[in-house]
């Protein structure tokens, strides 16, 4: 989570959702959580609600069957990136809820990398789709 923070600042994120608990490890973030909003929810359910009265497209980034490969999609400007619990990844109701699953193309040995590297992965290919692209 602290990585999440801290690349989300370094790319002009202002809010970030935290769903279900408020404890995480702040060190990692190295005080840049200090200049985000960050608003705790208890649940998918709230969050989905909010998501879908603000007009945003909820954006699940886990590579699970019927996603779709992030070098083969565009990240809508209005999107709200959600990245899963380390392991688990998202669960079966946030995608369920999601407008789009999309999956970082990966060549190695292993499944999957950390999340806080998939989130600045993701974060990295919206600020190059949506503000990047338009101010070249």
């Amino acid at each position: 989570m602290g990585t999440i923070v801290r690349s989300a600042n370094a790319f002009g994120v202002r809010q970030i959702y935290v769903i279900g608990r408020r404890q995480w490890n702040k060190r990692g973030a190295m005080m840049t959580d200090k200049y985000l909003h960050i608003t705790y929810l208890g649940s998918t359910a709230e969050f989905v609600e909010i998501m879908r009265t603000e007009g945003r497209e909820i954006i699940a980034i886990d590579n699970i069957p019927g996603s779709v490969n992030m070098s083969q999609t565009s990240l809508p400007k209005r999107a709200v990136l959600v990245f899963g619990q380390e392991g688990p990844g998202i669960s079966a109701e946030l995608a369920g809820a999601a407008d789009q699953i999309v999956a970082i193309e990966q060549f190695g040995s292993t499944r999957s990398i950390n999340v806080g590297a998939a989130a600045t992965v993701a974060m990295y290919c919206w600020l190059q789709q949506n503000v990047l692209a338009e101010n070249s």
